[in-house]
């Protein structure tokens, strides 16, 4: 929430929403000055001056589960507000019913509601009338919008084509290419398979039909130093998604009947099981931002038969979805403490892990509960693959709010670490910079052959076509690479930034913490202390307790190392 002034007694109130950043178009920004601009001439130019502003930026107009929304309704039954102003009537709700309470609520409470794109005006009979019409066509709109979409996947299900995203392991995505008639080239991509990941997939089916055990294959896959694409060792949830994945189902007469019984949306004759391709399941995911992703009900999936091949049977398949379902009651749970400090922020030091903490029954002296932090690692493969000796959580977490009291004291050390610092993320910032600044050109560059090669195969003879394209698609793989690149150089510029300016709040952190911790709840010592602590790491003898930033994350020197004698091994 933003506000320039104290509220007046009336208070008009400006609300701004947009599903995702683009830098153009009706942005925060620009919805906000037109509202202004509508409340000053409408009600005079200190109404519009003084008017509370809450923006969502991120986020879906398809329900009310919006933050700045959730804060100006409970703001509204403290402060009075006059009115309500949007620019448009979808920046509220695309739902009726959600839309209609609203209206309801506001005018029971004697708010207007304005929507200027609209022109409509909730303070007279007709203007509400007019709204609950036009919400009627903006839920229309939304509903349409909702079923071409499923249309499209209805169209591209039959192609069996792999549609982006993360590839699932064992597969690559092999762009396919291709000239239409007016000279324009068309891509396709569909999964390529990769020997040495399909093997290892094949190994997680096999261990957990053998065991019918997530732990244990879990500890198999620690044991042997499989990792995943991105070199992380596996997680529960993720062996779990690679089992219940029909992606490596083969297409055979199991799988089809398995499907058919499910009630799956089939996009493809019983003929095209054939007992070598893998399954294509769209609609299968549902994603929302900031939630986790969920599995739909197989009954809204669209299947169709994929172009890569398959890696498990039907039969074998069908069985490990029987286990999974039997084993869902035994589903692993993470160990919980509610007197540890350090849950998500102490790491191991020798393979990386974090810490978590064991309650061991007992109670010190103090009538405390006794807990160690065990390394996950070491605890799910039984000590196999990591070895770190457990610590003592009582004394470390007492060490650490020790260790801090002691930096926010000693004010000359402090000042002169904070500049430090400062200096070396302005350094970091100024070369992220300098390279995005570069790599933007050479990108524009890149775009620009891509072009004129595709303009050159209009008059290219058929053999040097297939020279073209070729250069064509190694021309997209460098784009895309130096499309990631900029992403991530654009990311670690903002987050140098934001480091820069929030130093001095950090500061002031530190200082409140070594204040007030003695005072605070559990609950509350935890939220300060991940607000000024990134990473701690246990070595086996010493504590290193990183500040503002992790160890390599922004490329800076570890801050503030704090050490802690040897804790007590709980084995």
């Amino acid at each position: 929430m933003k506000t320039t002034d104290q509220p007046q007694v009336k208070q008009y109130v400006i609300y701004s929403r947009k599903s995702k950043f683009t830098g153009k178009g009706e942005s925060i920004e620009n919805q906000i000055e037109l509202c202004r601009q509508y409340i000053a001439m409408h009600f005079g130019e200190d109404e519009a001056e003084h008017a509370l502003v809450y923006e969502d930026e991120g986020f879906s107009g398809g329900n009310l589960e919006r933050p700045q929304f959730k804060q100006m309704m409970k703001d509204s039954q403290k402060i009075e507000f006059a009115a309500i102003v949007v620019y448009r009537l979808d920046r509220i709700s695309r739902n009726i019913g959600d839309f209609a309470k609203l209206i309801e609520d506001l005018g029971d409470r004697h708010i207007d509601f304005i929507s200027i794109r609209e022109q409509f005006d909730t303070s007279s009979p007709m203007g509400r009338a007019m709204m609950y019409i036009a919400s009627v066509f903006s839920q229309l709109e939304r509903e349409t919008i909702a079923e071409r979409i499923r249309d499209n996947m209805h169209e591209l299900s039959k192609t069996g084509r792999w549609l982006g995203g993360t590839t699932p392991t064992g597969y690559a995505s092999e762009s396919l290419s291709s000239v239409t008639v007016d000279g324009k080239v068309k891509k396709a991509c569909k999964l390529k398979p990769i020997p040495e990941e399909i093997q290892l997939v094949k190994a997680i089916f096999s261990v957990f039909t053998e065991s019918g055990s997530l732990s244990k294959t879990d500890q198999y896959l620690l044991e042997h130093r499989c990792v995943t694409k991105r070199g992380k060792q596996f997680t529960r949830f993720a062996i779990r998604g690679i089992l219940t994945n029909p992606v490596y189902m083969i297409a055979d007469d199991t799988a089809y009947q398995y499907l058919k019984e499910n009630n799956v949306d089939l996009f493809a004759e019983p003929s095209e099981f054939d007992g070598e391709h893998g399954i294509m399941a769209y609609n299968r995911t549902l994603q929302r931002p900031g939630k986790a992703t969920q599995i739909r009900p197989m009954e809204d999936w669209i299947v169709a038969v994929g172009k890569h091949p398959g890696i498990i049977s039907g039969a074998n398949w069908v069985r490990v979805q029987s286990m999974l379902d039997v084993n869902k009651s035994k589903s692993y749970r993470k160990p919980r403490s509610n007197v540890a400090l350090l849950s998500g922020l102490l790491r191991c030091g020798e393979c990386g892990d974090y810490m978590r903490p064991k309650l061991t029954g007992r109670t010190n002296a103090n009538g405390e509960l006794i807990y160690t932090y065990m390394c996950s690692t070491k605890e799910r493969s039984h000590g196999t693959v990591c070895s770190m000796k457990n610590c003592n959580g009582n004394t470390l977490d007492a060490k650490i709010v020790e260790e801090i009291r002691k930096v926010a004291t000693d004010k000359k050390d402090f000042g002169q670490l904070l500049s430090k610092t400062k200096k070396v993320i302005n350094d970091n910032k100024a070369s992220y910079e300098a390279e995005l600044t570069l790599l933007v050109k050479n990108h524009a560059e890149t775009e620009a052959r891509i072009k004129r090669l595709v303009e050159s195969l209009s008059v290219a003879s058929e053999t040097s076509a297939k020279y073209v394209m070729e250069q064509i698609d190694e021309l997209h793989r460098q784009s895309e690479q130096e499309q990631t690149r900029i992403a991530e150089l654009e990311r670690l510029a903002r987050q140098s930034n934001a480091l820069s300016q929030n130093l001095f709040f950090y500061r002031d952190m530190i200082e409140s913490f070594a204040d007030t911790v003695d005072s605070t709840t559990i609950e509350e010592r935890r939220r300060l202390l991940r607000t000024i602590v990134k990473k701690v790491v246990w070595d086996g003898k010493n504590v290193y307790v990183y500040l503002f930033a992790e160890d390599g994350e922004l490329n800076l020197p570890p801050i503030g190392q704090l050490m802690c004698p040897s804790g007590e091994d709980s084995e």
